[in-house]
């Protein structure tokens, strides 16, 4: 019998929300951005979705290319790579969707975070969907202290770039984009804030 795992893996539940909200269909072309081992990528495989993926990890690039060689095989291995999110190899608009889960906040200061978005948007298609989960200081701003460059010590104990959401509002009017959600941020018990921000590139 086939379990709710099997068919899903690990999903963000951000991003299975985006699935039942039909925002993201069978064939749109798919990249996971800081692909991890692939836990986004499990239902888009297995339902014939046109997917890429990218990671700084040579062995996270070889468990995803594993992963795509056994659920959809059909896929050229030439579309999981290992590299840095600030320089995609892929052409300009070559995907509808781009997914960075839980990657942008490990960024080096303020100019290598917008590098990342950088190239995350122009490798997304006009009308394509970036759908990006980070971590922020939206509701933790009392209980983080500043490193400097746009980083910051959280109360969990690890050191994290973060956004708030003038930041994030700024920045989706700057690359000409809309928010597809309302920008909605989880407090972990006051320990560290996961914010998810989901930005449609025009068509024109």
């Amino acid at each position: 019998m086939t379990t709710l795992g099997d068919e899903f893996g690990q999903i963000d539940i951000y991003l299975f929300d985006q699935l039942l909200r039909q925002r993201i269909q069978p064939g749109m072309r798919v990249l996971d951005a800081g692909s991890g081992h692939g836990r986004n990528l499990v239902y888009l495989l297995r339902h014939g979705f046109d997917v890429s993926a990218v990671d700084r990890s040579p062995g996270a690039t070889a468990k995803v290319a594993a992963l795509a060689a056994q659920l959809a095989p059909s896929l050229p291995s030439t579309q999981f790579r290992t590299e840095a999110l600030e320089s995609l190899s892929f052409p300009d608009t070559s995907f509808d969707l781009v997914v960075c889960s839980a990657v942008l906040h490990f960024a080096d200061d303020a100019a290598h975070f917008e590098a990342m978005v950088g190239e995350l948007w122009r490798v997304l298609a006009p009308g394509g969907l970036l759908f990006a989960r980070l971590a922020s200081s939206i509701g933790i701003e009392t209980r983080v202290v500043s490193l400097g460059g746009g980083r910051y010590h959280l109360p969990d104990g690890s050191d994290r770039y973060l956004v708030d959401e003038a930041q994030l509002l700024t920045l989706t009017e700057r690359v000409g984009g809309t928010l597809a959600d309302p920008i909605k941020t989880t407090n972990v018990q006051g320990q560290r804030c996961m914010t998810t921000w989901v930005v449609r590139k025009p068509t024109a």
